[in-house]
């Protein structure tokens, strides 16, 4: 689709903010209005259309595509959606440690047991922390417990939990990170921290940078997203 627009305005109303090209409602691929429920997010959405020039490209309108998402896909299903996502927390990236050698040991406790340490005395979960790949079975308790804060989510925070929890392995590292336990920054160096360590050691290739580099964009996009979502109170 070609730019056919020549104003983007946000209208407030119900069901939520909703974004307009030339007065004309903005529909998700499934028809429905693209409404969302906070004014700094419509407002950041309505930057996506405005900065069009040419053919849309959808790659670089993140935060409309997370919201359509919301909207045809995660609101039809929440706490199957929740749920969904609650299960990396059987294999979170976090549990799985390096037994060699000593400075990536190192490295990983000391950037991964805080979050969990966080996650610990927030929702009263234990861990079970491994070396190596071998699955070892959390706690049902601890599962459960990352089940009902993923379900305490509505649809737009789920949807850009979706690749913070896909892009990082981890279920625990996006709770940290919505509820303002955990800077962007440090979450995305948590996430790739096995990856940064082996380019230390070997270097790497300019298709691996390029790929990490658009992985981050995703993952900052979708934090960016999340705190709009939320009206910036991360913290809950």
């Amino acid at each position: 689709m070609k730019r056919f627009w020549q104003d983007v305005a946000v209208v407030a109303g119900e069901p939520g903010h909703a974004v307009r090209l030339d007065g004309r409602p903005v529909k998700t691929p499934k028809g429905a209005p693209l409404a969302l429920p906070t004014d700094a997010l419509a407002e950041a959405v309505a930057g996506e259309w405005r900065a069009v020039e040419g053919d849309l490209n959808p790659a670089d309108m993140p935060l409309t595509g997370l919201a359509n998402a919301a909207i045809d896909l995660v609101g039809a299903d929440l706490s199957g959606f929740a749920d969904g996502l609650a299960r990396y927390g059987e294999s979170d990236m976090l549990c799985y440690r390096a037994d060699h050698p000593e400075p990536l040991v190192e490295r990983q406790r000391a950037s991964w047991q805080p979050i969990l340490d966080w996650a610990g005395g927030r929702f009263d979960l234990a861990f079970a922390v491994t070396a190596g790949v071998v699955h070892v079975a959390q706690p049902v308790e601890t599962l459960a417990r990352i089940g009902a804060a993923y379900r305490a989510f509505g649809p737009f925070e789920l949807a850009a939990l979706s690749p913070l929890v896909t892009l990082s392995g981890s279920a625990v590292v996006p709770l940290a990170l919505a509820h303002g336990a955990l800077p962007v920054e440090e979450a995305w160096a948590a996430a790739i921290l096995d990856e940064a360590f082996q380019a230390e050691l070997w270097g790497e290739d300019a298709l691996a940078v390029a790929n990490r580099a658009d992985r981050q964009r995703q993952f900052e996009a979708a934090a960016r997203f999340l705190r709009l979502a939320s009206g910036g109170n991360f913290g809950r």
